[in-house]
């Protein structure tokens, strides 16, 4: 099953620490997964994305790495993933002692003619990938 039009390939360090942090922290299920290979397809409402577990130092013989690799992985990006409750999510995430990289805030954005409005907070998954996890303001939130 692979359904959405972009879907982000991370690199981690270790694939069962990430499975941990994905799905049993925040949520994700996992459509298939390729074990011997240390690859999963993840899915969140919709939200997809594939973890491979790499070797930085020594890569395998096929990779997609554009460069040498250093924590935290994927600096200058973040993974927006739209949420049912970001309040519900953040409290799991804080009560289960995650760092919390930007508190929750209710933030409102232009968007051309309107405003648009999240409630979002960001953590970093176990490799240093920026998520923010938003659920949509209505007027007057």
């Amino acid at each position: 099953m692979h359904t959405a039009r972009l879907v982000p390939e991370l690199y981690c360090t270790d694939i069962a620490t990430s499975l941990r942090f994905y799905v049993d922290l925040i949520g994700f299920e996992i459509l298939w997964e390729r074990r011997k290979e240390k690859f999963a397809y993840l899915n969140l409402n919709g939200a997809q994305l594939m973890l491979e577990q790499q070797a930085f130092v020594a890569p395998s013989e096929r990779t997609w790495c554009s460069g040498q690799a250093q924590y935290p992985l994927g600096r200058g990006i973040n993974f927006e993933i739209a949420v049912d409750d970001a309040d519900v999510l953040y409290e799991n995430i804080a009560d289960a002692k995650w760092p919390i990289f930007q508190q929750i805030e209710s933030k409102w954005y232009q968007t051309g003619e309107a405003k648009s409005g999240n409630r979002q907070f960001l953590v970093q998954d176990p490799d240093g990938y920026l998520l923010r996890f938003a659920s949509p303001l209505r007027e007057g939130s």
